[in-house]
């Protein structure tokens, strides 16, 4: 069964208490469970529980099924491109040719966009360093001979199916 929040949808008390206990869990991941950062950790979910009502448009849904399938091409795909990285680093010459490539992204300005540089700019390898109004990004490469505009393309379409509508709304 796919979950996901609905546009439009009446935020009650019990969907804020799961957004908040989200917010909880992540932090406990990213800091631990430690029962002396408890307190700060309940503040911070609170902040981001308000800044997340405050900030998601209108219009914006996530697919549960999406994540875990988009999840599950990120974490081993990221992890092979930083062994990649590190594997050229350490080699004498490196074999590297790096330079910039120029990808039109089908996302429209807005969450879904700058959402998905941000994940673009967690893979070793590439980094956006630029973008315009028009979708244009500027992507710094550390392997031109790669074929990066078919691997830019292929990730931004998996990020689309994290959008419930495909981030149509930006």
């Amino acid at each position: 069964m796919t979950r996901v929040t609905r546009p439009g949808a009446r935020l009650t008390l019990p969907r804020l208490f799961r957004r908040s206990i989200g917010f909880l869990a992540l932090w406990m991941v990213l800091i631990g469970p430690a029962l002396k950062d408890l307190p700060v950790g309940l503040v911070a979910a609170a902040a981001a529980t308000w800044a997340s009502t405050a900030l998601w448009p209108p219009g914006g849904a996530l697919s549960s099924r999406g994540i875990m399938s988009f999840l599950l091409r990120f974490l081993p795909q990221s992890a092979s491109a930083g062994i990649d990285v590190a594997w050229r680093a350490v080699t004498t010459p490196p074999e590297l040719s790096p330079g910039l490539v120029t990808y039109r992204t089908s996302l429209p300005a807005g969450m879904a966009r700058d959402a998905s540089r941000t994940v673009m700019s967690l893979q070793p390898g590439k980094l956006p360093i630029a973008s315009d109004g028009d979708g244009a990004l500027l992507i710094h490469c550390l392997d031109l001979r790669e074929p990066v505009q078919q691997q830019l393309a292929a990730d931004e379409a998996a990020f689309r199916r994290v959008l419930l509508h495909g981030g149509d709304h930006g």
